[in-house]
């Protein structure tokens, strides 16, 4: 295998453990739970013809199965409105359900994770940075829930980025230029230091030094330094100005925003935990916030935005966080 941890332990293949057992709630409904779950699994795309059947089989079953089913899989949809428990005390129940929902969706995404790291060479779980020195002595770090695969030959040092994002600081060597490719996109650099992400960003590479060839299915972009990749109005890839330095600063484990809406902070911040956070009402979204985060104790990070930016933070269950004003 072509690289070895920093640390020295090697990598393994862990046990992903289950979500956090509601069930202990006196006000829990169990058909809400299975509801949550079948959303959940019919919405995966390893859904197969036996778990459609055995979906049909128990919604036929009783009456309260398609009604719940109904109003979860209407949750799904949007996302994000959930009742307020002061206000509908009949809600709480299907609350907790809803965060059964994201829990499991947050478990079905681990199994797709499971099976991105069984393909990798190197990998970090939720919440995880690890760095890794490859045999050309070049370094690669993985953020969070990172997966990536090596293919080093004669002629490339080839690099998979099967999941998340992953900064490489690369030694030169003109003879095999160094490639790394996911996500749709391929960077190429000769000796430099950049990051890449596949998980959907606006700007999945940039440069810190050196420079980075970009190729996409419908054009080409060279990065320099201080430059990420974005799209123009055709969806070819182009250059723009932007701190790079700020955006890889989770390489040393903190998280650098200047004036960024809540929406934003929240949403980066979520890439290091369990589940989702959600927030309620557009004037907590648009509120901006200046500061460092460390992604390593998220509720720590929550703590610091309930004291500093005049919301309200609830902790449903270990797998939902709701953000409102604050009272």
């Amino acid at each position: 295998m072509p690289f070895r941890s920093v640390s020295g332990c090697p990598q393994s293949v862990m046990t992903e453990s289950p979500p956090p057992d509601a069930s202990n709630d006196p006000d829990d409904d169990p058909v809400y739970e299975q509801a949550a779950f079948w959303v959940v699994r019919l919405s995966s795309p390893d859904t197969t013809a036996s778990d459609r059947k055995t979906f049909e089989a128990w919604l036929s079953a009783d009456p309260a199965h398609a009604e719940a089913y109904a109003e979860m899989d209407g949750w799904r949809r949007t996302m994000g409105q959930v009742p307020d428990p002061r206000r509908r005390g009949s809600a709480l129940p299907k609350i907790v359900a809803f965060a059964v929902a994201l829990g499991l969706v947050g478990l079905s995404g681990r199994h797709i994770g499971l099976f991105d790291r069984l393909r990798a060479d190197a990998w970090t779980e939720v919440g995880g940075i690890r760095t890794e020195i490859l045999v050309d002595g070049s370094r690669v770090d993985l953020n969070t829930d990172t997966a990536l695969a090596l293919n080093f030959t004669s002629g490339e040092r080839g690099v998979t980025l099967l999941r998340g994002e992953a900064a490489f600081d690369v030694v030169p060597d003109p003879q095999r230029p160094f490639v790394v490719r996911g996500g749709g996109i391929s960077a190429r650099a000769v000796g430099t230091r950049f990051f890449v992400r596949v998980d959907g960003a606006a700007s999945p590479v940039g440069v810190a030094e050196g420079k980075v060839e970009v190729t996409t299915d419908i054009g080409q972009a060279t990065l320099q330094a201080g430059e990420i990749a974005t799209q123009d109005a055709a969806g070819r890839p182009e250059a723009e100005r932007s701190d790079v330095a700020q955006t890889m600063a989770w390489r040393d484990g903190t998280l650098l925003f200047s004036g960024q809406p809540l929406s934003k902070v929240l949403a980066e911040l979520e890439r290091y935990r369990r589940g989702r956070i959600v927030i309620l009402g557009p004037s907590v979204a648009a509120k901006r916030f200046s500061g460092t985060l460390d992604p390593r104790d998220t509720d720590e990070a929550l703590d610091v935005l309930a004291a500093t930016m005049g919301v309200q933070i609830t902790r449903v269950t270990p797998l939902l966080v709701l953000v409102r004003p604050a009272t």
